[in-house]
């Protein structure tokens, strides 16, 4: 059996993403075989694995830093937010349908459980080390009883936990104490210590705190990370859209042109996939910033239409905004504008949703020749072509289908003037298609721009892999850190009061939790959680989730998974 670790978090966007990634960086650096694994994820960030499944895009990103082929056995369980209310849950890659948060938490999260501990024993029995993420805290006592992904896949695999707190945010040691205290004796017992995370300053100052901490919990402080500029690392969920204005970190560098590149994306509500930028703010003198007035079109020299899990609902606010008004005074003035997946729906003519929205037919902004019905099935695929004369690749996650009716040929999708549509998330990834479509948008713009030709987005990637690999190896205790994934938590370590608190009648079934001198009723370990049954929409035993729902093993209803607030 192999080592491991749950990097939890005090809070969400604490840094779990990325120091899971620092870890696997490190680790494989040093000769390790690594694999990144996160058992319940919510996010609209999502990626297609070779094998068509569609997992959370930072375990896409983690699998790339243990320089491993990402799998759906790395996020058996993503739900994709359609509303406050609920979720798609896509369960082994597949969508299996939507549920509501009470419906989730009622009964069916704990079905998952067989399933995800049998994709984390897989993972353990190919990989040296397994290094895991927690989502949110482990110390939401209202979720503590159907937990998968935090305390509850920590104790089934008795796997340490080490806590990550985002210092930058303040209160961090009060962080530390409190998510500790809130846990049962049992979960205590494999929280082995913690990791202080984005700090500033002299860390002499920051001691006599650390030590106090040591004092009180009886756990010590693995390192203390410093603030990193910079790092454009694919982010789980949380683009704080509602800062207007937020600009993605890019390479600081000089056009290589005359001109710099302006592009707006706009943020339309349940923006998807919003790293497709990324690549474009990686050259030289293009700036990427996220809108949502009108007025902020007006100096952009390409305005993105991003994907989105509403588009129906993203078509409507652009109306609502003032932005579909100034997306077609654009295209009519030859002003470049690309759409992609819900976006490349929304610039089409009409939509017929019956199935993300059941809005039935709505016109598009027709600003290009599509026809778009929304299919029951979803489209995962990992599509290779050419455009522009230069070859690209991307992925598709959709359930629109869209029927072309003119233009010029674009990737899937078409181009009429200065507008361009694609279902193909991350062709701008591709750097010879990226810099020639460049070449297009500044001649259409009339800007002097001359993309870099030497811009690698891939080396860039690897060089911020490395980057965080850096950041633990040289501020953690990594020796300390190897006994802990190699050994487990130390033995004998103190209980801190006061412990889980009771759960009232409505928070879950069976005998209230213990404030820390009986066992919880969580998942005592992988032994008594029968691994029988299929990696599918099965639970644990091989136990049907029994929910109606459109397709044959569906989950019906609306579903929020667990409340992971990085998601939004």
């Amino acid at each position: 059996m192999s080592g491991g670790l749950l990097v939890a978090g005090t809070t969400s966007d604490a840094g779990k993403s990325v120091v899971t990634a620092g870890i696997c960086r490190w680790l494989v650096r040093r000769g390790v075989k690594v694999a990144p694994f996160k058992a319940q994820n919510m996010s609209l960030n999502s990626f297609v694995t070779r094998e068509g499944a569609e997992i959370g895009r930072a375990q896409a990103m983690q699998a790339q830093a243990a320089r491993v082929e990402p799998t759906a056995l790395m996020n058996p369980v993503l739900l994709k937010p359609g509303s406050d209310r609920s979720s798609q849950v896509v369960l082994m890659g597949k969508p299996v349908g939507e549920m509501s948060a009470r419906g989730y938490h009622g009964g069916r999260q704990e079905a998952l459980l067989g399933t995800v501990t049998e994709c984390l024993e897989e993972l353990r029995s190919t990989y040296d080390a397994v290094i895991c993420e927690g989502a949110g805290s482990p110390a939401e006592i209202n979720l503590r009883r159907t937990d998968i992904v935090n305390m509850g896949i920590a104790r089934a695999a008795r796997f340490p936990v080490l806590v990550v707190g985002d210092i930058d945010r303040g209160g961090v040691f009060a962080s530390f104490f409190g998510t500790t205290a809130l846990l049962s004796t049992e979960d205590q017992a494999l929280v082995a210590g913690y990791l202080v995370n984005k700090f500033r300053g002299d860390v002499s100052l920051l001691e006599p705190g650390l030590d106090m901490l040591y004092g009180l919990t009886g756990r010590r402080t693995y390192g203390v990370l410093p603030y990193a500029h910079g790092l454009g690392i694919d982010e789980e969920d949380g683009l704080r859209v509602s800062l207007r204005g937020a600009v993605r970190e890019s390479v600081v560098a000089p056009p290589h042109g005359e001109d710099v590149l302006r592009v707006a994306v706009c943020a339309v509500p349940l923006m998807s996939n919003f790293t497709d930028v990324d690549a474009l703010a990686a050259e030289p003198g293009v700036v990427v910033r996220f809108v949502d007035r009108a007025e902020e079109l007006a100096d952009a020299d390409l305005v993105i239409v991003p994907g989105t899990r509403g588009t129906v609902k993203a078509l409507a606010w652009l109306r609502e905004r003032g932005l579909a008004d100034a997306l077609m005074r654009r295209a009519a003035e030859g002003r470049p504008v690309l759409g992609i997946c819900g976006g490349f729906q929304v610039l089409g003519e009409r939509i017929e949703d019956e199935v993300e929205s059941r809005a039935g037919v709505v016109d598009g902004l027709g600003l290009l020749p599509v026809r778009v019905r929304f299919d029951r099935d979803k489209t995962l695929a990992r599509p290779v072509g050419s455009a522009l004369g230069e070859p690209v690749e991307g992925y598709e996650i959709h359930h629109g289908v869209a029927d072309v009716r003119g233009g010029e040929p674009f990737l899937d999708g078409c181009r009429v003037g200065a507008v361009w549509g694609t279902h193909w998330h991350g062709s701008l990834e591709s750097d010879a298609f990226r810099r020639r479509f460049l070449v297009e948008v500044a001649r259409a713009a009339g800007r002097r721009f001359v993309p870099a030709p030497d811009t690698s987005f891939g080396v860039l990637r690897e060089e911020q892999l490395d980057r965080l690999g850096d950041l633990v190896e040289e501020h953690a205790d990594t020796d300390a850190l190897w006994r802990l994934i190699e050994g487990g938590a130390p033995a004998g370590l103190p209980f801190v009061p006061p412990g889980a608190p009771p759960l009232g009648a409505g928070a879950g079934a069976g005998a209230p939790e213990s404030r820390g001198a009986a066992p919880d009723p969580a998942p005592q370990s992988p032994e008594g959680l029968g691994f029988a049954g299929s990696a599918g929409p099965t639970g644990s035993r091989g136990q049907r989730l029994d929910c109606a729902g459109p397709t044959p093993q569906g989950l019906g209803e609306a579903a929020v998974v667990h409340v992971d607030q990085e998601a939004k």
